[in-house]
C-alpha cells in the first residue's frame, strides 16, 4: 500500500519515538498530523527541530481531553497512538497521573477512532507489561504482570484496546516494543543515562546492574510501526518488537565505555534502584510473530545503534543534565 494520499495522525508526536515516526511517515508521502501535548510556550517537543517541520500539521492538545482528541482524529485514515507517561520511577510518586494519561487517554483515542471510522489504529504497548520473564524468550502469550504503576496503566490500556476490537470491531494492531533507544531519548532511560555520564565524567551512577533488557534502535522500532499499519492479517493481534537478544545493564555500560573510549567506573546508588518487588529482572523477546505477520526484524544491530546514538549525544550534550537523576 502506498502512503501517498493517506491521512495519518500520531499522538505523542513531540516525543522520542513519536517524532521519529512522524518524520518517517512524511518521508513516505503520508499527509501527516502530529498531536502534541499543549504547552504554554508553544513548543512542539522534538518536532521544533525537525527538517520536515513545514510538511507537518501540528495539533496541540491533551489526550486526557476527549474534545481535542476527537477533533484531531476526525477525517483520519490511520492513527498511531504513542502518547503516554512512561517514566517508571515517576509512576511510584504519581500513579494517578499515569491512569489519567495512559488509561483515560487511550479510552479517548479509542472512542474517537470508533466515531471517525478509522481504517487502522496502531496502539503502543510496552515489554514492561510482562514483568520479569517467567519463560524465555517472551512471546505475546506470556502472562501479564504489573510490577509498577506504569506497567499497570499500560496493561489496562492494552485491554481497553482489545475490548474495542472484540466489542466494536475496531481495526487495531498493538505493537509491544522492547527497550527502545536512540537519538532524542531523555536521560530517564538507561542507555542515554550511561552515555551521558560516560561522556562527561569518570563515574557512571546507576541502579541495579543485573537486570537484562532486549535493546532496540529506534529506527528498527519505527519500521515495525509502519509495517503494523500495513499488515493484512494482523488486525486484533499484539506483536512484540524485539531483537531476541538480551544484555545486562552492567554489560551495556561496559560496551558503551568501549565505544566512547571512557575509563569510567560504575557506582550503584540506592535511590536509583527500583523497589524489590518492582524490579523486572529479565526481558528478552520472542519476535517470531513480527517476522511472520509483519515481515519485520531489526536491521540495525545493538552496537551500530549505540554508535549512532553516541554520535548524536556528543553533538547534543547541552540538552542533558549529567549531574541529575531524571525520573
Amino acid at each position: 500500500m502506498s502512503w501517498v494520499g493517506k491521512s495519518v495522525l500520531v499522538t505523542g508526536a513531540g516525543g522520542f519515538i513519536g517524532s521519529h515516526l512522524v518524520e518517517r511517515l512524511v518521508s513516505l508521502g503520508a499527509t501527516t498530523k502530529a498531536f502534541v501535548h499543549y504547552r504554554s510556550d508553544g513548543s512542539w517537543g522534538w518536532l521544533d527541530r525537525s527538517r520536515y517541520k513545514e510538511d507537518i500539521e501540528v495539533l496541540a492538545g491533551d489526550v486526557r481531553d476527549f474534545g481535542s482528541v476527537s477533533s484531531a482524529i476526525a477525517n483520519t485514515d490511520v492513527v498511531f497512538h504513542l502518547a503516554a507517561l512512561i517514566a517508571i520511577p515517576y509512576s511510584y510518586r504519581s500513579p494517578m497521573s499515569f491512569v489519567e494519561t495512559n488509561v483515560n487517554g487511550t479510552l479517548n483515542v479509542l472512542q474517537a477512532c470508533r466515531l471517525a471510522n478509522v481504517q487502522r489504529l496502531v496502539h503502543t504497548s510496552t515489554s514492561e507489561v510482562y514483568g520479569t520473564a517467567q519463560q524465555v524468550p517472551i512471546s505475546e502469550s506470556h502472562p501479564l504482570q504489573a510490577q509498577s504503576p506504569y506497567a499497570a496503566s499500560k496493561i489496562a490500556a492494552d485491554k481497553l484496546v482489545e475490548s474495542f476490537h472484540l466489542s466494536f470491531g475496531l481495526p487495531v494492531v498493538t505493537v509491544r516494543p522492547f527497550n527502545t533507544f536512540g537519538p532524542r531519548q531523555s536521560s530517564r532511560a538507561v542507555t542515554p543515562t550511561i552515555i551521558m555520564q560516560a561522556l562527561t565524567g569518570d563515574t557512571v551512577r546507576l541502579g541495579n546492574l543485573h537486570p537484562t533488557r532486549d535493546l532496540n534502535y529506534v529506527e528498527n522500532i519505527i519500521d515495525g510501526f509502519v509495517r503494523a499499519a500495513l499488515c493484512k492479517d494482523g488486525i486484533g493481534w499484539t506483536v512484540n518488537l524485539g531483537s531476541g537478544v538480551e544484555v545486562s545493564v552492567g554489560d551495556l555500560a561496559k560496551l558503551i565505555f568501549t565505544l566512547v573510549d571512557a575509563k569510567a567506573v560504575i557506582q550503584v546508588e540506592g535511590h536509583r534502584v527500583r523497589p524489590q518487588g518492582s524490579e523486572v529482572d529479565r526481558l528478552i523477546a520472542d519476535n517470531a510473530s513480527a517476522k511472520e505477520r509483519l515481515d519485520w526484524e531489526p536491521a540495525v544491530s545493538l552496537e551500530e545503534g549505540l554508535r549512532l546514538t553516541v554520535k548524536w549525544m556528543r553533538e547534543h550534550l547541552h540538552k542533558y543534565r549529567p549531574d541529575e537523576y531524571v525520573l
